[in-house]
């Protein structure tokens, strides 16, 4: 089972909490932080390489230390205060008429190790020591990792009685999407969550955050090397994680568009295609949207296609090759675009599903891109699955929305 405590969390306080929350790191380029950042942003220590004019490469020492100084301004000029003793706290996030419910707690560095907290993702080196250097630095957790867990009623229970009270935190960020915040500080069920976890769950499953989890683990390791003293209850043994029951989760469609064909002309392509999947055009003018596994549409050169792929062209017995991205890479981007590492390749690029279908064509009619492919969005069942079965996704294979808000909550060691 997984391993869990609370935390005091540092935090905003509750007329701040707009001004100081942010979006995660990952989701703006520099450009974009500097203009979104107010004075009391998070941004300031996520993304401080915005507080340089010229900016500096976000991976100059000078970012680091200025992330260094910043957390400790925040914290002095009141904008994060510490709670009193620790808690775990409820996450609510909204998007349209679906709202998901994560518990705020810390997870032990030794289940990443040990395998409990599973993935699906390969890292990429340099990722994983620039978010390693951020936490080693700042002796914290300053954006949690998006993890799931397999329903349980027992803390369903608990977060249901929680939520019915009036949050801390209520609002909607800039995209629309909604936040609400609880503390959970009663001792006695405190206990009952660590109870819960440490008895009934089994394992974490990383949702978003695969490398801000793997340099969590590696400071831990690290930390523990150089403490003679080391007994593993220390807090650096610990990071900050929001976990939500796997029914509540919806993960979107993770989109592709191809600069080339090539070599082939347009009629060249949707012959080749033919061998593998019965191509029709789609019965609408406005963007085709999959409808089932193994069914995808494609736009070119005006027009959108439905792609369903042939019997035989899959595995299913293979939990990665039956994956529809896998399909795809291996019977369109591979055989026919000579495409074969999604990662290093320059000829495609990916878009997230929360920017709709007509981002694609738009990219197309521009002529920035040749072909664009839409995909049926894989299933919680389909990651848990290849998760517990020690496999690996391709890359570009989930896109979680919402995603999670940074500066709500802070673990510090």
């Amino acid at each position: 089972m997984v391993k869990v405590k609370p935390f005091a969390a540092l935090r905003p306080p509750v007329d701040l909490v707009t001004k100081v929350s942010a979006p995660p790191y990952d989701v703006l380029n520099s450009e974009e932080a500097k203009a979104m950042a107010g004075p009391e942003s998070l941004l300031h220590i996520t993304k401080p390489e915005i507080d340089f004019d010229p900016m500096l490469p976000d991976h100059d020492d000078r970012v680091y230390a200025k992330a260094v100084e910043n957390f400790a301004l925040w914290q002095k000029r009141g904008w994060l205060v510490r709670d009193p003793k620790p808690c775990y706290y409820v996450y609510s996030q909204r998007m349209g008429e679906r709202t998901q419910y994560g518990l705020v707690l810390c997870c032990h560095t030794d289940d990443y190790a040990n395998g409990l907290i599973k993935k699906h993702e390969l890292t990429r080196k340099d990722k994983e020591d620039d978010r390693m250097k951020h936490v080693d630095i700042q002796s914290a957790n300053i954006e949690p990792v998006f993890f799931s867990f397999r329903d349980n009623a027992s803390l369903a229970a608990i977060v249901a009685s929680k939520t019915s009270e009036t949050p801390v935190y209520s609002f909607v960020d800039e995209n629309g999407f909604g936040h609400e915040f609880w503390v959970i500080d009663d001792d006695r069920t405190v206990a009952d969550i660590t109870r819960i976890f440490t008895t009934e769950v089994e394992a974490f499953y990383v949702a978003d955050g695969h490398h801000r989890t793997a340099a969590a683990a590696r400071v831990g390791a690290e930390r523990r090397a150089h403490n003679p003293a080391h007994d593993g209850t220390e807090e650096y043994n610990y990071f900050m994680a929001v976990a939500f029951p796997e029914s509540q989760l919806k993960i979107l469609d993770y989109n592709r568009v191809v600069k080339d064909l090539a070599g082939m002309s347009a009629q060249e392509f949707l012959k080749a295609l033919e061998t593998d999947f019965e191509v029709s055009a789609a019965c609408c003018e406005g963007p085709a949207v999959p409808s089932a596994l193994h069914e995808f549409t494609m736009y070119l050169e005006g027009r959108w296609y439905v792609l369903k792929t042939r019997p035989g062209r899959y595995d299913d017995s293979d939990p990665i090759g039956v994956l529809d991205v896998s399909v795809l890479s291996n019977l369109v981007l591979d055989k026919l675009l000579g495409i074969k590492d999604l990662r290093t390749d320059k000829r495609i690029d990916f878009v997230g599903g929360i920017r709709g279908l007509k981002v694609l064509s738009d990219r197309v009619d521009s002529g920035e891109m040749k072909v664009a492919f839409a995909l049926y969005p894989v299933s919680m069942k389909q990651l848990i699955d290849i998760a517990d079965s020690g496999n690996i996704m391709p890359p570009k294979t989930t896109w979680f929305e919402p995603k999670l808000r940074s500066g709500l909550a802070i673990h510090t060691f």
